[in-house]
């Protein structure tokens, strides 16, 4: 039932977790739309030869208030603010040295190669029916939520394997670009957040700090999945090493499924 302080839960909850929902609905019909780049959440094509065309069809023009956003999207998560705890999945893609990379290289050297990472993990992360929630410095977000992929979890692994074989993770010649992945799945809350003012759709909670924390210690080149996503989703036909790992600021360690590149299961 929804509170006083969250009146809109209900509405969240059948957003994101209903394969009917709107948010379905949309994502899959402007998906096959071209552009880039596209609004964050229907995945409208914000730019593009024929952006002008879209726009006046389908009544959707990148916002003046949040880039991106469509103007719809924009102003409905602006005006209805809160969101739901959900089951969802989620993961986070690490450039690791990107420290030592920044050193070596010139700023705009090292900016191409962050804007060609972030094209080719939003590529692979929407053709998986992710959301791509962020970019945060030299990572990004992407959330698999039960209204836009009913399997998640093996959703969200299977875009893992592919977001290293699209970084060149197992290829003779090498990454060009070394990444680590963490994987989860569990209960966040998901939905609107802001000011009134300024509003972002995002995720939040200890499912969303244990994927970020699983990429932070992923080595080059490896897939870091929690047992409970793994359970749900794994591969069982992929070679792989189970781990007790230790995550800062958890009491106790966490079992995970490491699996790399190379399809080698990593020593212990």
């Amino acid at each position: 039932m929804a509170s006083d302080k969250n009146p809109h839960e209900e509405m969240w909850r059948g957003l994101l977790t209903d394969p009917q929902s709107p948010l379905h609905a949309d994502r899959m019909q402007f998906k096959l739309l071209p552009g880039s780049p596209r609004c964050k959440t229907c995945l409208f094509p914000l730019g593009g030869p024929l952006v002008s065309a879209l726009s006046s069809k389908w009544g959707r023009k990148p916002s003046r208030k949040n880039p991106n956003f469509c103007n719809l999207c924009e102003e409905f998560i602006r005006t209805h603010p809160g969101g739901a705890e959900i089951d969802l999945s989620l993961l986070f893609a690490d450039v690791r040295g990107s420290t030592s990379m920044a050193e070596r290289m010139m700023p705009a050297e090292f900016a191409s190669l962050m804007n060609r990472f972030f094209k080719a993990s939003s590529d692979v992360l929407i053709g998986s029916d992710a959301l791509v929630d962020k970019f945060v410095g030299d990572e990004i977000i992407g959330l698999f939520l039960p209204a836009i992929v009913a399997d998640h979890p093996a959703a969200a692994v299977e875009a893992g394997r592919r977001l290293l074989s699209a970084i060149g993770h197992g290829e003779p010649g090498g990454p060009w670009l070394p990444i680590g992945i963490g994987v989860h799945s569990g209960t966040a809350y998901v939905g609107s957040v802001g000011n009134g003012l300024v509003a972002d759709f995002t995720a939040m909670g200890d499912a969303v700090n244990v994927a970020a924390r699983l990429a932070s210690q992923a080595g080059p080149g490896e897939l870091v999945v929690t047992e409970a996503a793994w359970t749900r989703g794994g591969p069982r036909h992929v070679p792989n090493s189970a781990h007790m790992l230790d995550l800062k600021g958890r009491a106790s360690p966490i079992e995970v499924r490491v699996l790399r590149s190379d399809g080698i299961p990593p020593r212990s």
